[in-house]
C-alpha cells in the first residue's frame, strides 16, 4: 500500500482529536472532510502517473485542496 502524503492527520497533528469530534458532530465538517481526501487522492494519483492528467487539471485539483484544507483549519 503506498502513502498518500498531505492527508489531514499529517498536516494537523495536533488536532486529530478534534477532527475526529468535529467530524461526528458536524455535517459541514464531515463535508469538507471527506472532499479534502477525495481531492488530495485524486491529487496523488495524478502525481503518481496513476491517473495522468494534464497540468492544468492537477494544478486545478491543487488549488482545491489548498480551499478545502484552508476551510478545514478555520474550523479547527
Amino acid at each position: 500500500m503506498s502513502h498518500t502524503p498531505h492527508e489531514l492527520a499529517e498536516e494537523f497533528p495536533d488536532k486529530i482529536e478534534q477532527m475526529h469530534t468535529l467530524k461526528e458532530d458536524n455535517a459541514h465538517f464531515r463535508k469538507l472532510f471527506d472532499e479534502y481526501h477525495e481531492v488530495n487522492r485524486a491529487v496523488h494519483r495524478a502525481e503518481t502517473n496513476v491517473e495522468p492528467t494534464d497540468q492544468a487539471h492537477e494544478a486545478t485539483l491543487r488549488k482545491q485542496r489548498m480551499m478545502l484544507k484552508d476551510q478545514i483549519a478555520a474550523m479547527l
